[in-house]
């Protein structure tokens, strides 16, 4: 019979492993809803929005697969993650809203463009993480 810290370990495999195959999905949905009307269906109006519906749908088993994940981890991952959430979801507001005004204002001669955001709050949780593990060890 398993303990129970074995049961603990194949369940947060089985959500990581979920998580990485929704992750992957809505990615590869991402990429079909983006480059498809191009490179695939000819600017196919009704097929541009059913690859978005799906690109949603999939974004929405995502964020469900996210916490199903986050509810098998112990506290103290759970702290970590928490605190990376925060701090990205603060520096995407401050931050996003900032290169908004720079660029509505002229500052910056380029449009704003929402790949920049995502990156910075993609850096910003990826590095909230770390922190947490080295101030946590």
């Amino acid at each position: 019979m398993k303990n129970r810290n074995e049961e603990w370990a194949v369940s947060g495999r089985k959500n990581t492993t979920r998580l990485a195959i929704w992750t992957v999905a809505w990615t590869g949905s991402m990429a079909l809803a983006a480059f498809g009307p191009k490179f695939i269906w000819s600017e196919n109006v009704m097929l541009t929005v059913l690859a978005i519906l799906l690109n949603a749908g999939l974004g929405i088993g995502m964020i469900l697969a996210n916490i199903r994940h986050m509810k098998g981890l112990d506290e103290l991952q759970q702290k970590i993650q928490l605190e990376a959430m925060g701090i990205a979801l603060g520096v995407g507001i401050v931050g996003g809203l900032s290169y908004s005004l720079l660029d509505t204002t002229n500052v910056i001669s380029g449009d704003a463009e929402i790949s920049v955001l995502v990156i910075l709050i993609s850096l910003t949780y990826l590095g909230g993480i770390i922190m947490g593990q080295i101030r946590y060890k």
